[in-house]
Order: structure tokens, then sequence, then C-alpha cells
């Protein structure tokens, strides 16, 4: 092996992007459109923490055909209420990291969407039901 290895350098901040994970650019595209979309609605909401589950845990109730992508969590006591996003399902379903962003705005919309008791086009001027 030749030179330094890949990390932090006066060249590339933070590491060479392409070395990233799956979960860091997920976590990265994730946390952009959710700030995006939680600007204009944090008076009304309070802190919302993003967090991002693998997967979603099914239990032997859940009789839909479909994986859900995302779950919300009313505030409990002293913690803030919170957005989960399941990463594979979210994944599996995107074919490029455009698609991949297109769907975690749709997702992020819908389920401020149901929280607010408003329509999803009022809640994002971006947001598209197809």
């Amino acid at each position: 092996m030749r030179g330094r290895p890949f990390g932090d350098t006066p060249l590339a901040p933070g590491g060479v992007p392409a070395r990233r994970t799956p979960a860091v650019r997920f976590d990265d595209i994730a946390l952009r459109v959710m700030e995006a979309v939680m600007d204009p609605w944090t008076a009304q909401l309070g802190d919302v923490e993003l967090a991002v589950e693998e997967v979603p845990v099914l239990t032997d109730e859940w009789l839909a055909e479909t994986v859900p992508l995302a779950s919300w969590v009313d505030r409990t006591g002293s913690g803030p209420s919170r957005l989960v996003l399941f990463r594979r399902p979210l994944e599996h379903r995107a074919e490029s990291a455009l698609d991949l962003e297109a769907l975690l705005l749709t997702v992020i919309v819908e389920q401020l969407s149901e929280v607010l008791g408003i329509p999803a086009e009022d809640v994002h001027p971006g947001y598209d039901a197809e």
C-alpha cells in the first residue's frame, strides 16, 4: 500500500465521500430532507428527533401486506417526539440517490401531515403524491 490511507486530509475534510457507508449516506440525505421540511413547523411540533432504524419490528398482529417506511413516536415525559425512518425498506424502493431523496421527502411530509392534521400539500411546497 502506498501513501496515506483514506481519511481526513486538507483536500478531503471528513474523509473521502466515496468511502462513506450506505448508512451514512442515507443519514445525510434524511437529515437534509428532514430539516428542510421541519423548519416551518418547529413552533407547532416543538423539538423532533430524527431516528433511523434498519428495519421495522413487526408483531404477529401486523396484518398489512406492506412494510412500514416510517413511524411517528409521540413525546414521552421529557423526551421529544421522534420520527423513525426504516432505512432498508426505503432504500429497497429507491433506484438512485435522487429517488431516495424524493421518497424521503414524500414519507416525511406524509408523516408530518398526519401529525399536524393538514393536507400534505400544505406541509411542504415540494410535495408530490406521485
